[in-house]
């Protein structure tokens, strides 16, 4: 015989079963259900504010420049690429304008060419931007060069070619299209940084400082032009295989021509332009795009600077014995 107590027990259990069948489980349906549609309505969201949208590549010859071309274009964007090569961006327009035609697309991409060490060239190309389609909504301060070197050997000079192509330059133009953007109160500025913009790597002072300016000033930028309705998003990759480092400027000025170990098993920029889309069409602010371990270095330096600096001089003195071997 059952006893009242144990009645009542199991009453309490057939109760408790016939909520969480009832309220649990439609419960965690509707939220899956609910973050779907919250997931469809951004992508519905970030394509719109990306078709049509004027959208200004500097350094859209070669690299992730060029892949953030295409994707960009993909997605319905206008553009106006810019860069120095007059060759490589008449062949990277007719490569676009060519899947235009099978994809359906409309625009065809203007091209402005100039050097970003030129401050009256940045000026000038600026004005020419402006000339394609009267206004600019998405500004992506892509072109930079890297470098290569030991502080005790580099010459000032260098120091300042580096600042003045990552840094001065993309400030000079961002500057120059700012005007523009404020007058419609519509605009968005993208600075493609690194992750040794919030972190430095021995042998790399140059680069390293010229994004670490580069993330401050569009800090800055992104506070003080909140209140006119303009974004600003500043992404952070870690190592992409491209030409970066054979291209790269060391202590005396030359090219450094060699493709480093770790950028040859960076991520493809291909795989990073997608990245930098998503992340402009949802209008992100701040983002890195690296594998764990450099991700995790950006917290170590802040909660533990000194085992971080420990790190960075053991890896100085294995680059350095690596050279002199």
């Amino acid at each position: 015989m059952v006893s009242p107590s144990s009645r009542k027990s199991m009453l309490k259990e057939r109760v408790m079963d016939l909520v969480t069948q009832t309220t649990i489980l439609p419960l965690l349906f509707g939220c899956l259900g609910i973050f779907s549609l919250f997931r469809v309505l951004q992508r519905i969201r970030s394509r719109a504010y990306l078709r049509n949208a004027v959208v200004v590549v500097t350094g859209a010859t070669s690299g992730l420049g060029r892949e953030c071309a295409r994707v960009f274009h993909a997605a319905g964007a206008k553009l106006v690429l810019c860069g120095r090569n007059v060759e490589a961006l008449e062949e990277l327009t007719r490569e676009l304008a060519g899947s235009s035609t099978s994809q359906g697309q409309k625009h065809k991409p203007y091209t402005v060419t100039f050097d970003l060490a030129d401050p009256g060239a940045v000026a000038a190309g600026a004005a020419e931007i402006l000339q394609c389609f009267g206004y600019v909504d998405i500004l992506i301060n892509n072109a930079g060069v890297s470098y290569r070197g030991a502080i005790s050997d580099t010459v000032v000079d260098v120091d300042r070619r580096v600042m003045e192509i990552n840094y001065f330059g993309p400030v000079a133009l961002t500057k120059a299209l700012l005007p523009s953007m404020v007058k419609r109160k519509r605009g968005h500025i993208v600075a493609i940084s690194s992750i040794q913009g919030k972190i430095s790597i021995p042998f790399r002072s140059a680069y390293s400082a010229s994004k670490h300016a580069t993330q401050a000033f569009f800090d800055c930028l992104r506070a003080e032009m909140k209140q006119d309705n303009i974004e600003v998003t500043v992404i952070s990759p870690g190592y992409i295989y491209t030409n970066l480092s054979v291209n790269a400027v060391t202590a005396d000025g030359s090219r450094y021509g060699a493709l480093d170990k770790n950028t040859a098993q960076g991520r493809s920029p291909a795989e990073v332009a997608q990245d930098v889309l998503a992340a402009v069409g949802k209008k992100k602010k701040d983002v890195i795009l690296t594998d764990l371990l450099p991700f995790m270095a950006v917290y170590l330096r802040t909660l533990a600077p000194g085992v971080f600096f420990r790190i960075m001089a053991s890896r100085a003195r294995k680059e350095q014995k690596s050279k002199n071997s």
